[in-house]
This record gives C-alpha cells, structure tokens and sequence, in this order.
C-alpha cells in the first residue's frame, strides 16, 4: 500500500483556497510551543486560527503549565500578521489513563500512542463542529510521531463527525528544521519526551 504524500494534499487544499479567495477558520490542537511554531508561521499565512492546548497525557500539572505557557509566550512574541488566538484546557489526567487502560506496557510509537492521537484530535474536532471549517494538530511535526496513522485518524473523525480534516506532514519541507530555528531564535521550552509517563519512562531508563 503506497503511502500519501499529505504535505502535497494539504498544500492542494491552500492552493484551491486561496484561488477562490477563501481564507478559513481553523482549530488547530497544539502539543507544544516548539510543535506549534513551524506550524503556526506557515499556517496563519491562509487560516483564522485558533489553537487549543488539550493535553491530559501530560505527566504532572508543573509539565502541563510550563508547556502551555510557552506556548502563550511564543504566540504574543512572534506577533502574527493574522492574530492566533489561544485555548488552554483544564489539566484533566485521568482521561488519558481512563483511555489507555490495559495499554501501559504498549511498545512506544503504537497503539496506546494511536490512542492518545485520537482522544487530542477528537477533542479539537469537536470544538471545531459548526463554529470553525476545518480542525487539525501539529503532531505530524515531529520525526518520533506516525504521520501515516494521524492522518488516518482525522480522516476518520471527519467522516464520524461531519467536520473537515486539514491533512498535514508539517515536519517535510524543511518543517521541523524550521521549528527547531524557531525554537531556539524565541528560546522556547523542549522538552525530552513526549508527555506521558511512559515516554518519560524511555528517557529515564
């Protein structure tokens, strides 16, 4: 089975926008400051966004403040053209453990990570139903993540939900190159792992 070239599908769905002179609203769920800066710079370009800072597989409440103000800070500083508004959600952990139960000692990188995917980028989507066209996340920035498998979940939501998937592999084209600039130009926050206790786990041992 060949696999899409999602950076091409979604520079299609700019290109048809801004022909017809469309500029759409977009919420778009955000994993991090470092994530979101590539992202945000290219995408604000052609969207309304509004960023939604949903993350209940975060361990601890000091990781989840630090990372959600970072991204507060790098969204006021880097001054957009178009104003980016921004969400931050309630620290809700349990969640995430409610969703992954029986999956704690899953291989990193499969199915307690699809899951994680999916209960981020449901929670964007359903914000996004009747008030926004399209939802979307920045995980597919990141080299570490399957950006297969979160396109495939957006394309299952939006065919569940009735809300338009933006496909993205935002880490080609020199994507997550360009974070990586942009995260050191503003000095922003990286962090070592990805969120959850059993990523960090990888780290420590």
């Amino acid at each position: 089975m060949n696999k899409i070239n999602y950076q091409k599908v979604l520079e299609k769905i700019i290109e048809d926008n801004v022909k017809a002179g469309i500029r759409p609203s977009l919420m778009l769920h955000a994993c991090c400051a470092p994530c979101s800066s590539y992202v945000l710079e290219y995408l604000s370009q052609y969207f309304d966004i509004t960023i939604v800072f949903y993350n209940p597989n975060i361990c601890g409440i000091d990781e989840y403040n630090h990372r959600a103000e970072e991204l507060k800070r790098f969204v006021l500083e880097m001054n957009f053209t178009n104003p980016v508004n921004v969400e931050i959600e309630e620290y809700s952990p349990d969640e995430f453990y409610q969703a992954v139960k029986g999956l704690e000692d899953a291989k990193e990188g499969g199915s307690r990570c699809f899951i994680c995917y999916e209960q981020r980028m449901r929670y964007a989507a359903l914000m996004a139903l009747n008030k926004y066209d399209y939802f979307a996340t920045t995980l597919t920035i990141s080299p570490l993540k399957n950006a297969q498998k979160i396109n495939e979940i957006g394309k299952k939501l939006e065919d569940e939900l009735g809300v338009k998937y933006l496909y993205s592999d935002f880490k080609k084209k020199n994507g997550y190159k360009r974070s990586i600039e942009l995260s050191k130009e503003y000095d922003l926050y990286r962090q070592n792992f990805c969120g959850c206790e059993f990523s960090k786990r990888n780290i420590d041992n």
